[in-house]
């Protein structure tokens, strides 16, 4: 029986392999999405000014203008799948999406799973708080409550710096950190300049203002592994819209400053 059950293992192993084989073989996104005539791609609405929805409740902001064009330049009707920051990963795995447009952090833990295209803009990251609350530096966070979205890249970022006595909160998504903010459970949040600053004018009375800046990291559209036409597509439409100014006028009209410069995040 011993063997035997070797036997069935191994066996089980090879087929599990094959399967992942036909599967890399097969991959071909950008030739299913051009059947389909429509491209699925994941933008979280809960992160403005980069995904949000109107009064309507109509999918606007930085990101969901970004898909807009991606998709007519390809050609092919748009589907926004709203995603929040912890499930992106998984609803691209599973199939759910071609592709993530939604301030999606290069990381090389991320990098190890999914494939990432040149960088299409970047956020700074900062630790905000109400205008009376004593923090100006990492220090300060010692006894104070600080929020983060879980699993995102401003909990990535923070969790090691912060000194011990300080509390990361987690949450889920960028509006229940906003909750937390405005309702006084936290002290402070940690997130991208561009959130702290859109949340502080959505919240005048709160005084939200950043106390320090943690790092600039640049964000890309993320696809699955192993699709080379997709990713040569992508790489290619990033590029020549950063070039001739589209992607910067986009980030400037929903954000409301420059786009950093990208070529500090150029490959050396």
């Amino acid at each position: 029986m011993k063997t035997l059950s070797n036997f069935t293992k191994k066996a089980a192993a090879v087929m599990l392999g094959l399967a992942c084989f036909a599967q890399v073989v097969h991959a071909d996104t950008l030739a299913d999405i051009k059947v389909r005539k429509k491209v699925l791609i994941a933008v979280d609405l809960g992160a403005p000014p980069f995904g949000m929805t109107n009064a309507k409740l109509e999918p606007q902001g930085s990101d969901v203008e970004t898909a807009r064009a991606l998709a007519k330049d390809l050609g092919v009707e748009l589907e926004i799948v709203q995603v929040t920051g912890p499930n992106r990963v998984p609803f691209l795995m599973t199939g759910k999406a071609d592709m993530v447009i939604a301030t999606f952090s290069i990381t090389p833990e991320r990098a190890k799973v999914i494939t990432f295209t040149h960088p299409y803009g970047a956020s700074q990251f900062v630790v905000a708080a109400p205008k009376g609350t004593a923090i100006k530096s990492l220090a300060d966070l010692n006894g104070k409550r600080i929020a983060v979205v879980r699993g995102n890249m401003q909990d990535s970022l923070l969790t090691p710096l912060a000194p011990k006595g300080a509390t990361i909160v987690r949450f889920d998504d960028d509006a229940t950190v906003t909750a937390a903010v405005v309702s006084g459970q936290v002290d402070g949040l940690c997130t991208p300049n561009a959130l702290a600053a859109a949340i502080a004018r959505q919240n005048p009375s709160k005084g939200l203002e950043t106390k320090f800046a943690i790092k600039d990291i640049p964000y890309a559209i993320g696809i699955r592994q192993n699709e080379p036409e997709l990713q040569k597509w992508l790489n290619a439409w990033v590029d020549t819209n950063t070039k001739n100014g589209r992607l910067g006028q986009i980030y400037q009209q929903w954000v409301g400053t420059p786009m950093p410069d990208l070529a500090q995040f150029a490959a050396k």
